[in-house]
């Protein structure tokens, strides 16, 4: 059962795996409205998504913050793929788009460390990646939700 990575630009398609992926994780998308947002704003950027047997396993979505840096909008594996490499996979996959798109930086944002299990995951994973912390913004989303900036130099 060997990972497939493939770019999907079909929106309905884009949509359905989004949906299908963000769903089985509550304890991180678990607000409607904010999974919603996701969703819909996926649509109109780069999208890949990991397979097994021919079933998403999670997906990863890039967007830009300027013409040198590529942001991981958001990117989600389901559960029962956790620690299982399709994480890594799939940010090995965005950082090889993203160097074909030009791009010499990654930045992705999350909740900084020590305020959610969870999130003390998702943080530990992108430090793994060589990710590291630029800077936190302590009320950029609200004050119970620090947004850490992580930062990796793709090369150039």
């Amino acid at each position: 059962m060997k990972p497939v990575v493939r770019e999907i630009v079909d929106i309905k398609e884009k949509e359905e795996i989004a949906r299908d992926v963000l769903c089985d994780l509550p304890e991180w998308f678990g607000m409607a409205e904010s999974r919603e947002e996701y969703i819909n704003d996926s649509q109109g950027k780069p999208f890949l998504a990991c397979f097994i047997n021919d079933e998403p396993a999670g997906f990863i979505v890039m967007n830009s913050t300027s013409k040198d840096c590529a942001d991981i909008f958001v990117m989600a594996v389901k559960k029962k793929h956790h620690r299982t490499g399709i994480g890594s996979t799939l940010n090995n996959a965005y950082e090889a788009m993203a160097k074909e798109r030009g791009f010499t930086y990654s930045q992705v944002k999350t909740v900084q460390m020590g305020h959610y299990k969870e999130y003390d995951d998702t943080n530990r994973f992108y430090i793994a990646m060589g990710y590291r912390e630029l800077e936190c913004f302590p009320t950029l989303w609200d004050e119970w939700n620090p947004c850490q900036i992580y930062v990796k130099y793709l090369g150039g």
